[in-house]
């Protein structure tokens, strides 16, 4: 009994909680009441980014005479394009299979109705109810398409991200309402393949989370190639029509309608808490997000959350490293708290975006007398070979001891990239250092010793 652990909810927080918790001699039950994976290995993460690579090979044909190549004749084929995303999910989803099987986790397809101390009621998915008890529950839901309260996803002219990737045919126009992660994604796949995308953000420029001076750059670069973005915007109204969709919007110049075929909703992500039973066990919920400690204890003794339910940043490796650090404290060891300063934030789109720390207003806010490097891709040889210059590194650092206090990339393989700067933070390199730490040439990383040398007025190649 002491050694066993019940998790619900398989996705990229709870089937990595499940085989670390193997791993250290736990039994473990994990209920899942869809796919294994969750949403992010199944309507997320992996499947999105087999449509952005369609996209972008897609962009280089049309583009293929700059690189001295001709093709003569090609084209879309849409379905194919969602047919293989979707054979990427799958493939992935059976894989999870493969480590379930491998680690002897005991997966249980059901939906949890149910939950108190040292037990979990499940509605099984074949019908029936099962009980399944263990001393440590591990909440770990995952969350859902967020909606607005004057606009609901229906599936169909009103679309959240699930049907945006399996739509049956190419829309010929889009609204996309929210330009974070999701909404910016799903805008330069459906843009590039020639849909006339409206992407609409009420806040003063897309991507709100990065830093200003990036995002507007990916504005910039983004409003160049044609596709309209209206920023400091509200939906006041959303209504059907005999073609698709009118939008009624409020901009700074004054009301705007805009018609397209469909709408789609992308403004965040809903926790989902909800017919859990929480609320009757004692577990302390905010704006319906569960309260843990560092270590991802719950107020009620046993009983720990992670992932997409918890006040943190809703990411995939969030939730991963989440239930990491839960199952090892549960196991008796010692593992560090998770250092939210170092979460890497990554946009998939073309340039691609990527972040880590502090942006610089959020710097200043917070007192800091700081020093700004940066480097343009302008500037860059293995830019410039691939065609691809648009873009900068721009690195934070505190003035006086040189501090990495935040790191942002737009530019092809931008989180890719990023992973260098969270090894620097979580090694106390500081910009000096990094300035002279040799990068290969020519690459588009090498653009990060480059902006670390700007801070300190020894850049080169500017």
């Amino acid at each position: 009994m002491q050694k066993s652990m019940v998790i619900i909810g398989a996705g990229p927080g709870g089937y990595v909680a499940a085989i670390r918790a193997a791993q250290l001699g736990f039994q473990v039950q994990l209920i899942e009441r869809e796919n294994l994976g969750g949403i992010c290995l199944n309507w997320g993460c992996i499947p999105t980014k087999a449509l952005l690579k369609s996209a972008e090979v897609w962009d280089y044909l049309l583009h293929a005479e700059q690189y001295g190549i001709q093709v003569k004749e090609f084209s879309p084929n849409f379905s194919r394009i969602i047919s293989r995303s979707r054979e990427v999910a799958a493939k992935m989803s059976r894989g999870v299979e493969f480590l379930m099987r491998k680690n002897k986790i005991e997966v249980v397809y059901g939906e949890a109705k149910r939950i108190a101390p040292g037990e979990v009621e499940v509605s099984l998915r074949e019908g029936g109810k099962k009980t399944l008890r263990a001393p440590h529950i591990i909440l770990a839901t995952g969350g859902r398409a967020a909606e607005l309260p004057h606009i609901k996803i229906d599936g169909k002219s009103i679309i959240g991200y699930r049907e945006a990737m399996t739509l049956p045919k190419q829309p010929e126009s889009l609204l996309v309402i929210g330009a974070g992660a999701i909404g910016v994604e799903f805008s330069y796949f459906y843009h590039t393949l020639g849909t006339k995308v409206t992407l609409v953000e009420a806040l003063p420029h897309i991507l709100p989370r990065e830093d200003e001076e990036i995002a507007r750059e990916l504005e910039k670069i983004y409003r160049k190639k044609g596709m309209s973005i209206l920023t400091q915007t509200q939906v006041t109204a959303l209504e059907k029509t005999k073609k698709g969709i009118r939008a009624n919007l409020q901009t700074p110049q004054g009301s705007l309608q805009v018609e397209a075929d469909l709408a789609l909703l992308a403004v965040g992500i809903a926790p989902n808490t909800e017919n859990l039973g929480l609320e009757a066990v004692g577990i302390k919920t905010e704006k319906g997000r569960v309260v843990v400690d560092e270590f991802y204890r719950t107020s009620v003794p046993g009983i720990y959350a992670i992932g997409d339910i918890l006040p943190t940043t809703a990411l995939a490796h969030v939730a991963s490293m989440e239930g990491i650090i839960c199952v090892e404290k549960i196991a008796g060891l010692e593992p560090e708290p998770l250092d939210y300063t170092t979460i890497p934030s990554a946009t998939y789109c073309q340039p691609e975006v990527a972040s880590m720390g502090l942006t610089e207003k959020a710097a200043r806010e917070q007192g800091y007398e700081i020093k700004i490097g940066k480097f343009p891709y302008t500037a860059s040889g293995k830019a410039s070979a691939m065609g691809k210059n648009e873009g900068l590194v721009k690195l934070i650092f505190e003035a006086r001891y040189g501090e990495l206090l935040g790191a942002h990339i737009l530019a092809p393989n931008a989180t890719e990239m990023i992973a260098e700067l969270i090894t620097a933070r979580k090694l106390e390199i500081t910009g000096h250092l990094l300035a002279k730490t040799i990068h290969p040439h020519p690459t588009l990383s090498e653009a990060i010793m480059e902006a670390a040398a700007a801070a300190y007025g020894e850049v080169i190649h500017l």
